[in-house]
């Protein structure tokens, strides 16, 4: 698009549009992404944030509020409306239904999550939610809830397809599905799975198209033969070379010896 997609624009096309997501880290996977066709895109508030908002002025950015980080709907709010001025379009947050609706209320387009939420896994562990009638009831009347305080988006991360069928439909939200089939508005990853740029493990749902840590393992690999060599050279006496230094005239090099003297 010529200009940033708006939430307005999300809302417009639900139902219409099926969107790609991926969660970034950088600049570069932001830019990578956007060049992809990839518009709708989330991070964290750290200090590549700004570098990644320049890098995809027209793509929809959410900025994912620390879990913990407020404490009081004002303050979440006072963070909501920072995080904006930085350039986030959203603020993803799992804090409770009072947080969003404050800063709904403020016009702060949130980002809700239901389903396996990392940071309330202690109540749940990490596995696929709603898979009994009784559960799947309770994940949607999270989502119910998240509507009621005002949320603008809605991500539902590894239920059964029939539920984040059932959600999409039932929602006015825009629902970013993640481990959800392709039943949700946005098909959801994150950049670190996609490009297999960790050891650790991949979540079931995740498909990893490249590996970029043999790449980056490759990449040490000659980050220490250049050092070692480098100081091979020094240590050889092979550098410095005569075109990598400043040579001076000898009658001015006589002078300074002389001028020298005085000080």
């Amino acid at each position: 698009m010529a200009r940033r997609i708006t939430v307005y624009d999300l809302h417009s096309r639900k139902g219409q549009q099926k969107w790609l997501q991926l969660h970034v880290d950088s600049a570069a996977e932001a830019a990578a992404a956007v060049e992809a066709g990839i518009v709708i895109l989330s991070c964290e508030p750290d200090h590549n944030f700004e570098a990644i908002r320049a890098a995809v002025p027209h793509a929809f950015l959410s900025a994912g509020m620390p879990h913990g980080a407020v404490s009081t709907p004002d303050e979440a709010v006072r963070l909501g409306f920072e995080l904006l001025r930085r350039g986030a379009d959203s603020v993803y947050c799992s804090h409770s239904p009072r947080f969003i609706e404050a800063m709904a209320a403020e016009a702060i387009p949130v980002t809700g999550h239901v389903g396996l939420v990392p940071n309330r896994a202690t109540w749940t562990n990490y596995r696929a939610i709603g898979k009994t009638a009784d559960e799947a009831l309770r994940v949607l009347r999270a989502v119910k809830d998240l509507e009621n305080a005002g949320a603008a988006c809605v991500e539902v991360e590894v239920v059964p397809v029939p539920l984040a069928d059932l959600i999409t439909r039932r929602t006015p939200l825009i629902t970013m599905g993640m481990g959800c089939g392709s039943a949700c508005d946005t098909q959801y990853l994150f950049s670190s799975d996609v490009l297999g740029t960790h050891a650790g493990h991949y979540p079931r749902h995740a498909k990893k198209y490249a590996d970029f840590l043999a790449l980056e393992a490759g990449l040490q690999a000659q980050r220490v033969a250049a050092f070692r060599a480098f100081a091979a050279d020094v240590e050889g006496g092979t550098y410095p070379e005569p075109h990598h230094q400043v040579g001076m005239d000898p009658a001015e090099l006589d002078r300074l010896e002389t001028l020298a003297q005085s000080i």
